[in-house]
């Protein structure tokens, strides 16, 4: 999904973390047992009745299991909001789906069981995206699947300029081909650096592929790729617009058809066929070459904490059944996901080709809560929007933006 369910979600859970104590739940559904009964899962997929394919899979994993499940689909913030409130009263679900950078927020306020608590198997998930489920060394969550950024390109306009797209391999080749689009009178590159969560979402590519770290903003490495975004402004590759573009504005920009790149995410590509136009897709590159770690987005399965321990074996099973090869497969296609596990990405492409670009972006990827970040990462992620809004609008140097996004993130997560 896009990062506007993140955004909601880190936003509200920065505000209640300071509310939340350590939960202590006395287990959920209508009076069901360990042995059986009534078992609650809530997600974050409100759009999705009890006729879609998510919902019948929920049904069948909890008959598998012996069990009734009862489904509760919320919009992600209020999801967030319940999952902590239901906490703090001791009647948390049993089984609990949350975007990403949720999890850690969560786990710190005591909320979720760990992995090896309810004895799932992690083995076979790709640990880059295991990481944005992981805190002080311990695993609160399996992910369904993941999305992630790349570049879609419009092949007329690229041909025009006489531009190969398979020969964009690092920041300058991209930018030498968004010169020759602008020279070919057309638009080169846009995306979002709106002063939210999204905006830093589409940064942290050039960011982390410059080879900087979100505990040092201002470092040469992060300094450059601001540098970058900022030439792209100063030399008219990309509009000024992109100041108030969300993700979604800025991909209506790209399907009017006169951009030649649009930074995105997989969530566009049932828009991509709509198009009217020829596209493709290729990775971001990094500074140096090779694909940048682009940021993570999906959700996680997870287990509140129940003081009826005897619960998990049920939920160990509810939880198995939902990341299943078997049903991963189903189930990341319906959401436009790239699976988590290497089995089940394969077959992805063997069934769709063009899923191999974002399968090599997924492999590459990073996520927002990683290297231990946690519950730091809004605190970081705030000054950074901040910095290149102002260093975007002009208003500051890209070093002196990003040092003074340093000294707040600093101040903030100490």
């Amino acid at each position: 999904m896009s990062t506007l369910r993140s955004a909601a979600a880190l936003a509200l859970a920065a505000c209640l973390l300071t509310g939340c104590s350590n939960s202590t739940g006395t287990g959920s559904g209508d009076g069901g047992s360990a042995a059986g009964g009534d078992y609650q899962i809530w997600d974050p997929y409100p759009q999705f009745d009890d006729s879609s394919d998510w919902v019948k899979l929920l049904t069948k994993c909890g008959t598998d299991a012996g069990v009734t499940v009862k489904r509760t689909g919320y919009d992600t913030t209020d999801l967030t909001n319940k999952a902590l409130l239901a906490a703090q009263q001791g009647n948390s679900p049993d089984v609990l789906i949350v975007d990403n950078p949720v999890v850690s927020t969560l786990a710190d306020a005591g909320v979720l069981t760990t992995a090896d608590e309810l004895k799932v198997d992690t083995s076979a998930v790709e640990p880059n995206l295991l990481a944005a489920g992981q805190i002080g060394g311990k695993t609160y969550g399996i992910p369904i699947g993941a999305n992630t950024l790349a570049l879609y390109y419009n092949k007329k306009i690229l041909d025009a300029a006489e531009v190969d797209p398979t020969a964009i391999k690092d920041w300058a080749s991209l930018t030498s081909a968004l010169e020759k689009v602008k020279a070919s009178g057309k638009k080169g590159i846009t995306f979002s650096a709106i002063g939210t969560e999204e905006g830093s979402f589409q940064f942290l590519p050039w960011f982390w592929g410059a080879g900087a770290n979100l505990t040092q903003l201002d470092s040469p490495q992060g300094v450059a790729s601001l540098e970058l975004w900022n030439g792209w402004l100063k030399n008219g590759y990309a509009p000024n617009s992109v100041l108030n573009n969300t993700q979604t504005t800025s991909w209506q920009e790209f399907a009017a058809g006169d951009f030649a790149f649009s930074e995105n995410g997989t969530w566009q590509l049932a828009n991509a066929k709509k198009t009217g136009f020829e596209y493709g897709i290729i990775p971001i590159p990094s500074q140096a070459g090779g694909t940048a770690p682009a940021p993570t987005g999906g959700e996680f399965v997870t287990a509140p904490v129940q003081s009826e321990t005897a619960r998990y074996a049920v939920t160990e099973k509810l939880i198995a059944c939902l990341t299943s090869a078997d049903n991963a497969l189903t189930t990341d296609t319906t959401l436009s996901y790239i699976a988590a596990t290497e089995a089940v990405q394969q077959k992805q492409v063997a069934a769709n080709s063009e899923l191999t670009v974002w399968v090599e972006a997924v492999k590459a990827a990073k996520g927002r809560t990683s290297d231990d970040l946690g519950t730091k990462y809004p605190k970081i992620s705030q000054p950074l929007w901040t910095a290149f809004q102002a260093a975007l609008s002009g208003s500051a140097s890209p070093a002196d933006a990003l040092k003074t996004a340093q000294t707040t993130a600093a101040a903030a997560t100490k």
